[in-house]
């Protein structure tokens, strides 16, 4: 599940990247799997959760956000809670889905989507972290930023090879 902190977050992209977030991802699920009784898989094996941990990821990147459009009115009203509904949905789907994944009631799904995107968040902090040079502001160098007649208002980033 995706969490952002601040705008000033980029993520590693490429097959690398990915291959760390799905890594990522099913740790998370596999510790958030030990946490609750209600979300479970059948026979317990790592390949059924890497399984799961890509069809997580494939439906949150392909369709939360049409959900997330669709769902706009509500989303602002709910002042943005109804994304954890879309979280646990896509959770149901992912059950629906990979068959040795099974999940008990929404509720379930609800804290699963919770735990995940909080494990998620934590697990990608060592990341984050040593990667924390690979991007760096735009118009800065290694004696500090440079002040040009840019409006500061939006920062833009470049990659750092």
């Amino acid at each position: 599940m995706k969490i952002n902190i601040s705008m000033n977050q980029q993520r590693q992209s490429g097959p690398w990247g990915f291959l760390t977030r799905t890594i990522i991802l099913t740790l998370a699920t596999m510790i958030a799997i030990k946490l609750l009784p209600g979300v479970r898989i059948v026979d317990g094996s790592v390949a059924a959760a890497i399984l799961t941990a890509l069809v997580i990821s494939l439906l949150d990147n392909f369709l939360r956000p049409i959900l997330i459009f669709v769902t706009l009115p509500v989303t602002l009203l709910s002042m943005g809670f109804f994304i954890f509904v879309i979280n646990a949905i896509i959770i149901e789907l992912t059950a629906a889905i990979v068959t040795p994944f099974e999940v008990d009631s929404f509720g379930y799904a609800l804290l699963f989507s919770l735990i995940i995107t909080a494990l998620n968040y934590l697990l990608e902090l060592p990341s984050r972290w040593l990667n924390k040079g690979v991007y760096r502001e735009r118009g800065t160098s290694d004696n500090g930023p440079w002040h040009g007649d840019d409006d500061d208002e939006f920062t833009d980033y470049e990659e750092v090879e």
